[in-house]
């Protein structure tokens, strides 16, 4: 009798056992196939809102500089844009700061309104040539038209920190052509220091779906050419460090001055609208006095000119100096191409005094500054290898981590926390 009762319990024991292990593979199952159809969806939506954004932006281009004339029209559209954004557009105003904020302690949906008001600001932005990028609007777009699934069943405050990191990383691979960096950025930019593996499924999806989706659309992404990469050695190792240095530098004096100039702004000036057009003003006066408009909106021209042969030294100061001063005013797109302006004209500029080639030495401050003022170092080194090939890999690798190391705290965008220093002492 006693073995009948212990072999009774040891089979229910074992079908227990068998029951736990099929109720936990269909739980991962069910969550997998769930987070699958979530990504798919957040991939239409910021690979179509990529598209978009691409071709309202190439028109814009288009129109400014076949009539310079629009670039008058920068201090009203400035002061409009702010007036509009402070009378309508509530935490949409706060930019890709709502977003962090809502990663860092999810507590209220992103409003709709924001897709519409930053692609409204960024093309108003770019008619009139403004120094601004478009990586912000891409991610603007996505994560609140994404967020709006949270409408339809129960959403755990780390379901939502999940989504919003899927709708970054859509975002960033669309606008970019670069599905894995924005991948990775999607998991990177959360935290500083904290890579976190809960939202790689759904940020892989996000990522190459938007990418797939932005490339249906017919939407042709800039490449650029870096050429003939010499043999990796002890010496030129030295020189993509020794260059990696500078762009940190640049990348902490980017966010530094741009932070800078808004407080003081802010002081001198305390009537927003005011304070925008004072600062189209003085994009104004300073292309005025350089005498050329190559930094004004992406400057993607320039970029291509810093990879073909020698461009100004002064290229990189003057981008980086209009960009800082457009932010500040208010003037809304983002940060990160002008930052690879920034970049490659650095590189350019420094080339010689490492006697490495030219465009190589572009391609590591194209991707490297933004390494430094993004706190991305990961995403920066993939999206150096989808966009330069895997040659120079190592020299991008070597020049974004020693870019990020050297901008300590600074970081472009507001809200990122740290999860752990860049230097541990002791």
């Amino acid at each position: 009798m006693h073995r009948t009762v212990a072999a009774f319990s040891k089979l229910v024991s074992s079908s227990s056992s068998r029951l736990a292990a099929l109720m936990t593979i269909f739980r991962a199952v069910t969550a997998t196939l769930r987070w699958l159809v979530i990504a798919l969806v957040i991939a239409v939506v910021a690979g179509t809102g990529s598209a978009l954004l691409l071709v309202t932006l190439d028109a814009a281009t288009r129109l400014r500089e076949a009539a310079p004339l629009f670039i008058w029209a920068m201090p009203a559209a400035g002061a409009v844009t702010v007036w509009a954004y402070a009378r309508f557009g509530g935490r949409a105003a706060q930019g890709n700061g709502a977003i962090f904020a809502e990663l860092a302690t999810p507590s209220a949906r992103l409003p709709l309104r924001m897709a519409p008001m930053i692609l409204a600001g960024t093309a108003i932005a770019h008619l009139t040539g403004a120094s601004v990028g478009r990586e912000g609007t891409a991610v603007q777009m996505a994560s609140p038209l994404a967020d709006a699934l949270t409408k339809v069943g129960s959403w755990t405050a780390h379901d939502r920190r999940v989504l919003l990191s899927a709708a970054m990383a859509g975002g960033f691979a669309s606008v970019f052509g670069t599905p894995l960096a924005g991948m990775i950025f999607g998991l990177e930019v959360r935290r500083v220091g904290t890579v976190r593996y809960d939202a790689l499924l759904a940020c892989l999806v996000a990522a190459v779906g938007a990418n797939a989706v932005t490339d249906a659309w017919g939407i042709h992404h800039s490449t650029y050419a870096v050429g003939l990469v010499p043999l990796f050695s002890i010496r030129s190792a030295f020189g993509a460090a020794g260059s990696g240095v500078l762009f940190g530098i640049a990348a902490m004096v980017f966010v530094r001055l741009s932070h800078a100039m808004a407080r003081a702004a802010g002081a001198v000036i305390p009537n927003a609208p005011l304070r925008a057009a004072a600062g189209g003003l003085a994009v104004l006066g300073v292309v005025g006095a350089l005498g050329t408009d190559r930094h004004l909106g992406l400057s993607v021209p320039l970029i291509h000119a810093a990879f073909a042969g020698p461009v100004a030294t002064w290229d990189f100061a003057a981008k980086l100096l209009l960009t800082s001063v457009c932010l500040a005013a208010g003037f809304r797109g983002g940060e990160v191409t002008p930052l690879f302006a920034v970049g490659a004209t650095l590189g350019n500029a420094i080339a010689p005094l490492f006697g490495m080639p030219i465009p190589l030495v572009a391609a590591m401050g194209f991707v490297a500054t933004f390494a430094g003022a993004s706190n991305a170092p990961l995403a920066s080194i993939v999206a150096g290898i989808e966009l330069f090939g895997t040659a120079p890999a190592s020299y991008l690798a070597i020049a974004c981590v020693v870019s990020y190391l050297c901008t300590g705290a600074s970081g472009m965008y507001p809200g990122q926390v740290v999860d752990q220093p860049k230097h541990v002492l002791g």
